[in-house]
């Protein structure tokens, strides 16, 4: 049974990301459960934990893709699976409206449970996130 939800996560993970590497963010906002977690790492003006779907786009989401200029893509290179947890290591890409580039490297760590995101903690080049972008306007729970 393991290998199943394994395979059936994997997959998820993989068509989410498959439309990201297109600039389409749409199939990730529609797998988050209502009341899906983002943690990011770290130590910069933007490491914290936002709780529900409705704040993670709001005050994750929204002000962070305010600043972009253009589309975002991010690529997976690599998706390991095992049961509910679903580790994908990627690279986004994108400029700011400040014209500066936001060229990063992540390993996001999901949580799937029953097809939904339940949550996911995100790893990332924090200093970049520090040089280049402006601090969320609500600060996230630390």
């Amino acid at each position: 049974m393991t290998s199943s939800i394994t395979e059936t996560n994997r997959h998820l993970i993989e068509g989410i990301f498959a439309q990201l590497a297109q600039g389409n963010g749409r199939a990730l906002v529609d797998a988050m459960d209502d009341d899906f977690c983002w943690t990011l790492t770290g130590s910069s003006a933007w490491s914290g934990t936002w709780r529900g779907k409705q704040a993670v786009r709001e005050q994750l989401l929204a002000p962070l893709f305010a600043q972009f200029e253009g589309t975002y893509t991010n690529t997976a290179e690599r998706v390991i699976a095992d049961g509910e947890q679903v580790a994908v290591l990627c690279r986004g890409h994108v400029g700011t409206k400040a014209g500066r580039r936001y060229d990063n490297q992540y390993c996001f760590v999901f949580r799937v449970v029953d097809g939904r995101l339940k949550e996911v903690v995100e790893y990332l080049d924090t200093a970049l996130v520090d040089a280049v972008l402006q601090p969320p306007p609500v600060l996230p729970l630390r």
